[in-house]
């Protein structure tokens, strides 16, 4: 049987897996940044906004960080060493990680009751991407760490394919909505794709904890894995990213952030001078009318330690329904081009562009004479929120509301 007779039968066993949330947000008007976060909703009738919930500080979570040394010049976009990884900017603790392709595995975000999840804080970067009513997914990045469990892993979309080619990676997922597995099968990097099989434990297997039966990866097994099935899985060219321990000038302080999705997905990174890194806090509860939100921290089921980020970045680009029916609604956008973004590190965010000439290009950041925007060494977080997603800011505090742009 071949490759994509393999893959055609696979498909059709496949079924669209759409998440239905009754609480969306309300979307918002596109509106310049303010100086102040109130008055907040739009319409005749304004409410102030109360203060966000306070959630207790948590102790910072062990990752990989840059140390002194580091060079004054950084590392970067180009002209890596073999034994730093140029997507974190930090030397790999056994430099044969790097000898291989990036794993790009999607995670669940919703039902809350299957949070935590495991694994996000061993990944190198982590995309947060609006699916479909309201709700979000991550798509994290394993390479220069392995995790022994990540988890639960959900369907692909079609923004997936951005970042499967500008990674080159392995695609580890549960299932796929028809046309979008069937473009995935037929793309140039159809034989990486990874799903579930009678083959793939002890790579792709069930866990079972409290009868949930979440399927779950295992990013050092899958080596083996890759092996078997003669996958081409050697070390790709990944330049692109520029790293710097010393912050760039220009920035306003930037102490929290948040990033709200919807009515059920709203989030908020709180810096800590002391690690100086970004925590997560994410919804707890739904909040339609965007006038309670409350959170909690959000930890690794693997390691029980809270998620942190050393950068956070606000990606603007164009979501495009692509089916007409009414019934459902299904998103892509091309990452590929320029656009605006927002940069936070070290307590300090930056307005500058995101940029990706080329479909094998990784995604940069630049100014806007072109020239590379350093992220400081370590894990970085994307949000990738649409064109009209309005901004505010009060101090140091900053606010980024999804704009729906179809």
């Amino acid at each position: 049987m071949t490759a994509k007779s393999h893959w055609l039968m696979i498909l059709t066993t496949l079924t669209l897996s759409a998440l239905l949330l009754a609480a969306c947000g309300n979307p918002a008007p596109q509106v310049t940044p303010t100086a102040s976060l109130t008055p907040f909703l739009p319409g005749p009738t304004q409410t102030p906004r109360p203060a966000a919930t306070a959630t207790p500080a948590a102790s910072p979570t062990p990752a990989a960080t840059a140390t002194l040394p580091y060079p004054p010049e950084g590392y970067g976009p180009t002209n890596f060493p073999a034994d730093i990884n140029p997507l974190t900017g930090l030397p790999a603790s056994d430099p044969a990680l790097l000898n291989r392709r990036p794993i790009l595995i999607k995670v669940q975000n919703l039902p809350r009751s299957d949070r935590p999840q495991s694994g996000l804080s061993r990944a190198d970067i982590v995309y947060e991407l609006y699916t479909e009513y309201g709700s979000t997914r991550y798509a994290a990045l394993f390479y220069g760490q392995d995790a022994e469990r990540v988890m639960p892993i959900r369907s692909a979309r079609y923004p997936d394919i951005n970042l499967i080619r500008m990674y080159k990676a392995i695609f580890v997922f549960g299932s796929a909505y028809e046309p979008v597995f069937r473009r995935l099968a037929n793309s140039e990097f159809g034989d990486r794709l990874i799903l579930e099989g009678s083959d793939t434990c002890p790579a792709l297997c069930r866990f079972d904890p409290n009868g949930r039966n979440y399927l779950a990866a295992n990013t050092q097994a899958l080596q083996a894995l890759l092996t078997k099935r003669g996958i081409d899985n050697s070390r790709p060219n990944l330049d692109g990213m520029a790293f710097n321990l010393t912050p760039p000038a220009g920035g306003q302080p930037a102490e929290r952030i948040f990033a709200r999705f919807s009515g059920a997905i709203y989030n908020r990174w709180d810096y800590d001078p002391t690690s100086g890194r970004y925590q997560r806090y994410v919804d707890k509860e739904n909040d339609v009318d965007q006038r309670n939100e409350v959170y909690e921290l959000l930890t690794d089921a693997l390691t029980n330690q809270p998620i942190q980020a050393d950068n956070v970045v606000i990606l603007f680009v164009r979501y495009e329904e692509v089916d007409p029916r009414p019934e459902v609604e299904v998103l892509d956008f091309k990452l590929l081009g320029t656009g605006t973004a927002y940069l936070v590190r070290d307590g300090q965010i930056y307005k500058v562009n995101w940029q990706r000439l080329r479909e094998e290009d990784v995604l940069t950041l630049v100014d806007d004479a072109g020239q590379p925007v350093p992220f400081k060494p370590g894990q970085t977080w994307f949000e990738v929120m649409g064109l009209t997603t309005r901004v505010q800011n009060e101090g140091a505090t900053w606010r980024f509301t999804f704009g729906r742009d179809w």
